[in-house]
């Protein structure tokens, strides 16, 4: 068991990691060399895309998303409301309207019900995109979501930050997150609390040439070469973003890719674990729902607490899990709640999306927990709630 403190997710780098990145510092590229293209291609075949685009990341997959799909303004992008602030803001980066759908309350991910209420709140506002979140590593059903967004004249995105490695199985055969055979692209994020880490650094998977060729102009300032052209010779049709991922980060990338089963399966396990030692905390504590299709590479531990059962409020029990060494974060307080975009659209009411920030708390998951940690942290909980 891990004696010190516990944080709700960390990086795991091991010696390997470390010797590739010491390696590309001793090559010649330090920004664009030949590490970008590799880790791409390894990812791609990962997922199951027939591209990849890595970019400095995962806002920046979601900006560059929007821009090759040219929404614009006077255009509108519906996006769950449980989720992190890029989601949305992705859509404002290029002057579209957000319009927020509700969440299942059990399992914080957008539904075709969900959906198609969002969809009866667009007015007059041509729909470009519907972005889906994966949240915590669960994906969403996403054929019938694809259906009501076709069917409304948009595409989806899919918002897979936290999924990378999720596999599932809608009754015909099973699919990847991020082979994007439902969807126009797929954006992930290697942020250090991620299944696998670049220290920052985002992907955008996608079935489509023409998007990726996109993709990787917008990445690198709007320029593009020609083949027939001098050697030296670029142009900028349209302005883009220095969103790269730099050589020296695509190596960390390339060395935690290939863990990524060994990382997958051990947070499989630490889920499993939990589930055995929360059973004794219910009906105050719940595991967040999993749906019957998706076979999650889990990202966050989040359980559904009872606080007002208990007798506690949520920053109680925080700080005293906090005090016994344990970390503990929510994911995520409601979009549309924020200042922001409750300056533009008003108060909305999103009653799954309530439901479930009132109860959601995320417990330590990472590879790198050891036996007796989850045991330390149910207890921590069990004490903290004063069951």
């Amino acid at each position: 068991m891990t004696a010190g403190f516990l944080p709700y997710g960390r990086q795991t780098i091991e010696d390997d990691d470390i010797a590739a990145v010491v390696e590309a510092l001793r090559s010649d590229y330090l920004t664009t060399g030949p590490r970008v293209g590799a880790f791409e291609a390894a990812f791609a075949e990962r997922v199951g895309a027939a591209h990849a685009v890595a970019c400095s990341n995962g806002t920046a997959a979601l900006h560059l998303a929007m821009l090759a799909l040219g929404v614009t303004e006077g255009e509108a992008v519906i996006v769950p409301s449980t989720t992190f602030l890029a989601t949305a803001n992705c859509a404002r980066y290029v002057g579209a309207e957000v319009v927020f759908a509700d969440v299942d309350p059990e399992s914080g991910l957008m539904t075709p019900e969900t959906l198609a209420e969002a969809l009866g709140r667009l007015g007059v506002r041509r729909l470009a995109a519907v972005l889906p979140v994966h949240l915590r590593g669960e994906a969403v059903e996403l054929p019938a979501l694809a259906r009501l967004a076709q069917a409304a004249g948009a595409v989806l995105v899919e918002d897979a930050a936290h999924a990378l490695g999720t596999e599932m199985d809608f009754g015909d055969g099973r699919e990847r997150v991020g082979d994007s055979r439902r969807s126009a692209m797929t954006t992930f994020s290697f942020h250090p609390v991620k299944t696998i880490a670049t220290a920052e650094g985002g992907m955008v998977a996608t079935a489509d040439a023409d998007f990726a060729e996109r993709l990787r102009a917008l990445r690198n300032h709007g320029m593009v070469r020609r083949a027939e052209g001098p050697s030296w010779w670029y142009e900028m049709p349209e302005p883009g973003f220095n969103y790269r991922l730099p050589d020296l980060l695509c190596a960390l990338g390339l060395s935690q890719l290939r863990k990524l089963d060994r990382f997958v399966e051990r947070r499989r396990a630490i889920v499993a674990a939990y589930a055995q030692a929360l059973a004794p905390l219910a009906p105050l504590v719940r595991p967040a729902s999993t749906p019957a299709w998706s076979r999650a590479a889990p990202h966050l531990m989040t359980v559904l607490i009872d606080f007002a059962a208990a007798g506690v409020d949520r920053a109680q029990v925080r700080a005293a899990l906090q005090a016994r060494g344990v970390g503990s974060q929510v994911h995520y307080i409601p979009v549309h709640r924020q200042p922001y975009y409750v300056e533009r659209y008003g108060a909305l009411q999103l009653p799954g999306a309530e439901a479930w920030y009132a109860r959601c708390l995320s417990l330590p998951l990472y590879p790198a927990m050891e036996e007796g940690d989850v045991a330390r942290v149910a207890e921590a909980l069990r004490v903290a709630l004063g069951i």
